[in-house]
C-alpha cells in the first residue's frame, strides 16, 4: 500500500464514528460541517486559502482498495458493514469555500462540506492535513512577498521538509506571489517556473573556484548563477567575473551579515564593469530578515526553511467541525472551543475604492447584500462532482488582488489586529 493514497489519510477515530454510525443507522443524516480557524496565529494579521485545488483532487480519487479494507478488517478497526461501505465509498455531497488566494481571518467559513455524516466525517484528516498545511505555507509565503517590495523571491526549501509537502509547499508559495521554485517536481506537476544555481560542493569538487566556475559556463552559458561565497566573497566575485564577463547573470550569497555584503558586493560588481549582473541572497531568509534587506542592492531573496515550515506557525490552526444536522444547527459548547451553529455564507464588505473594510458572516440565513459587498464563497464540488476549478495561475493573481484591497496597516510584519474585522450576524 502506498503512503500517499488519500484514503489512507483517514483517521482511526473517523473509521470507529462510521462504524458506529452505520450500526446505529445516523451514518446518512444530512450533515454540513464548516472548515474555520479560531484565531489566528500569533503575530499574524491574515491567513491564506491554499490548497483547496489539491484537496478537491484528491477527494475525487478517494477510494479504499481491498488490500486497504483488509488491513481495516484484520485490525479491527472496522466491523464487516463498515468494511463493506468503505469498499463502495464515493463522495456524492457538496462542497462550497472560499476561492484559493482568498484572504481568511478568525472564523471565516472557509470550507463548507455537505453529505450524509459518514461520507463527510470520513474526509476530516485529509481536509485538515492539506489546507492546514497549505494555507500555513502560503500565509508565510505572501508575508514575505509584501516584505521583498516587488523583488522577486525563489522558493528553495525542499530540502528542509517530507517530500509531498515539499512539492506542496512550491506550489503554495507560487500561490503567494514567489517567481520561482528550485523544486522540479513541482515545476512539472503544476508549470510553476523553475530555477537555481550549482552549491558549494560543485566549487570543493573542481581545484579551484575558476575551473567551477567556468565549467558551469560551459555548460549554462552566462545567463547563470554563479555562487560565490565558497571561499572569500571578494575573490569569488572577482573570478566570476573574469570567468564569465561582465554580463554574467547574477552572483548568489548564500551566508554572511547580507546587508553588509550586498552592498560591497554591488560596489565590486559596478567596478569590474558588470553592471548589470544581479545579487541574489539566500541563507535562513524569513520576512523580517527580507524586510531588513529592503535598503539594500538586492535583486531576488531565495527562502527555503521559513517558507516551507510556515515561518514559525507550520499550521494555520483550521479545524473541522459539524455545525448542522438534518437542517438543524448543532453547537460544541466547550470552554474555549465553542462553535456557532447552523451553515454560514460570508461577504466582504468594501469602500467604493475597493478597500476591505469588514467581513460579515450570517449563519442559518442570507446577507443583507450591500453594494460593494463580495460573496466569499463558490461551488468546488455538487453532488459529487467536481465542477471547474480556477488555474494556479488565477488564484495566484485573486490572492494579489485581496492583498492590495486590505488596509495598509493589515500588511504590517508586527503583532495587531485581524486586517479586516469579522462580524458574525445573530441567525435569525
Amino acid at each position: 500500500m502506498s503512503i500517499h493514497r488519500p484514503a489512507l489519510l483517514t483517521d482511526h477515530y473517523e473509521l470507529t464514528m462510521v462504524s458506529a454510525a452505520l450500526k446505529d443507522g445516523t451514518a446518512d443524516r444530512r450533515c454540513v460541517f464548516e472548515v474555520f480557524s479560531r484565531r489566528l496565529p500569533s503575530g499574524r494579521r491574515y491567513g491564506v486559502v491554499a490548497g483547496t485545488a489539491r484537496l478537491i483532487d484528491l477527494i475525487r480519487d478517494f477510494r479504499f482498495d481491498p488490500t486497504e479494507v483488509e488491513f481495516l478488517l484484520r485490525n479491527g478497526v472496522v466491523d464487516e458493514t463498515a468494511a463493506a461501505w468503505l469498499t463502495d465509498y464515493r463522495f456524492t455531497g457538496d462542497i462550497d469555500g472560499y476561492a484559493e488566494g482568498e484572504l481568511f481571518f478568525p472564523g471565516s467559513p472557509i470550507l463548507t462540506v455537505s453529505g450524509g455524516f459518514a461520507e463527510c466525517v470520513v474526509l476530516e484528516t485529509l481536509a485538515l492535513s492539506v489546507l492546514n498545511h497549505d494555507s500555513a505555507v502560503a500565509a508565510a509565503a505572501a508575508r514575505m512577498v509584501t516584505a521583498a517590495r516587488g523583488r522577486a523571491l525563489i522558493e528553495m526549501g525542499s530540502r528542509r521538509a517530507h517530500e509531498e509537502a515539499a512539492v506542496a509547499a512550491a506550489r503554495a508559495a507560487y500561490l503567494a506571489g514567489f517567481r520561482f521554485t528550485s523544486n522540479l517536481a513541482a515545476g512539472a506537476r503544476y508549470g510553476i517556473p523553475t530555477a537555481g544555481t550549482a552549491a558549494h560542493a560543485f566549487t570543493l569538487l573542481h581545484d579551484d573556484e575558476r575551473t567551477a566556475f567556468a565549467s558551469q559556463v560551459a555548460t549554462l552559458g552566462k545567463d547563470t548563477t554563479l555562487l560565490v561565497d565558497t571561499y572569500d566573497i571578494s575573490q569569488g566575485i572577482r573570478n566570476a567575473i573574469a570567468v564569465a564577463g561582465p554580463d554574467l547573470r547574477a552572483v548568489r550569497i548564500d551566508s554572511g551579515d547580507l546587508a553588509v555584503i550586498a552592498q560591497q558586493s554591488r560596489e565590486l560588481l559596478d567596478s569590474l564593469g558588470a553592471t548589470e549582473t544581479k545579487i541574489i541572497v539566500s541563507g535562513d531568509l524569513d520576512e523580517y530578515a527580507i524586510a531588513a534587506l529592503a535598503a539594500e542592492p538586492v535583486d531576488m531573496y531565495g527562502a527555503g526553511t521559513a517558507v516551507v515550515t510556515g515561518s514559525g506557525a507550520p499550521t494555520a490552526g483550521l479545524v473541522y467541525k459539524l455545525v448542522e444536522v438534518e437542517g438543524r444547527p448543532v453547537v460544541k459548547r466547550s470552554e474555549h472551543k465553542a462553535t456557532i451553529g447552523g451553515r454560514k455564507v460570508a461577504v466582504r464588505r468594501h469602500k467604493p475604492t475597493g478597500t476591505a473594510t469588514e467581513e460579515v458572516i450570517v449563519p442559518q440565513g442570507v446577507p443583507d447584500r450591500q453594494p460593494n459587498d463580495r460573496l466569499l464563497q463558490r461551488s468546488y464540488v455538487v453532488a459529487g462532482e467536481s465542477v471547474p476549478l480556477p488555474t494556479l495561475d488565477e488564484s495566484r493573481e485573486h490572492l494579489r488582488e485581496c492583498l492590495i484591497s486590505i488596509p495598509w496597516e493589515g500588511l504590517k510584519l508586527s503583532a495587531g489586529d485581524p486586517a479586516v474585522p469579522v462580524t458574525v450576524v445573530p441567525a435569525g
